[in-house]
């Protein structure tokens, strides 16, 4: 398991330095082969994440909550990961509409009529509005899938932490068991001591009379 765990939290570190070389963007830089990369790596931190879970089940018991929160922490960085993706996709589509919307409004052909009547700031307001509510669109889905990725986040934690209290009540009610076994072992030990000394006492007597 430690070697999984080392493998996967390597993984990690590894995605995070593609996302720097994003964020530096050389001239010789490959965006499709980084971006394939990221995405790869982020599908196998999940499936190892996975073959951990089950790993941290079959651990010894005093060591699975520990076990158990490596796990989540390598989840949360997946999650994290994940989103950073998305929000870098997004901000290339929407940086890849304005380029085309720019290209597209410098190559627009006017003719002139008997009002000469441009339309070049109508369509630039036009254009203006269009961004903002890409942008607000945008800004929606990314705020979402935060919310959804923090929803999952809180199910995963109560998930281990009913798991945990069921583990304690099975704890509790094996120990509660061994207790009143001990008990009654001890009662029944007393009883057999107290007739022992009676039965010998009884036998001296006995001798006693008859040897008297």
């Amino acid at each position: 398991m430690e070697t999984l765990y080392h493998q996967t939290n390597k993984l990690v570190q590894e995605t995070q330095h593609l996302f720097s070389q994003l964020e530096k963007r050389p001239s010789n830089l490959d965006l499709e082969e980084i971006e394939n990369a990221i995405e790869s790596k982020i599908s196998l931190i999940n499936s190892n994440c996975e073959r951990l879970d089950v790993l941290c089940l079959k651990g010894p018991i005093s060591q699975r909550q520990n076990a158990k929160m490596r796990v989540d922490q390598l989840k949360y960085d997946s999650r994290h990961l994940n989103a950073a993706l998305n929000t870098w996709r997004n901000q290339l589509l929407r940086k890849q509409r304005e380029e085309a919307e720019r290209e597209a409004l410098l190559s627009r052909t006017f003719t002139a009529n008997d009002h000469i009547d441009i339309m070049i700031d109508h369509n630039s307001q036009h254009n203006y509005s269009l961004r903002n509510a890409l942008s607000g669109v945008d800004d929606i889905i990314s705020h979402g899938t935060g919310i959804l990725d923090s929803l999952r986040s809180q199910r995963m934690t109560l998930k281990g932490a009913h798991k945990r209290l069921i583990d304690i009540g099975n704890t509790l009610g094996l120990s509660n068991t061994t207790m009143r076994l001990i008990e009654t072992r001890a009662r029944q030990d007393g009883v057999i001591l107290v007739a022992g000394m009676i039965f010998t006492c009884i036998v001296i007597v006995l001798v006693i009379i008859y040897l008297a």
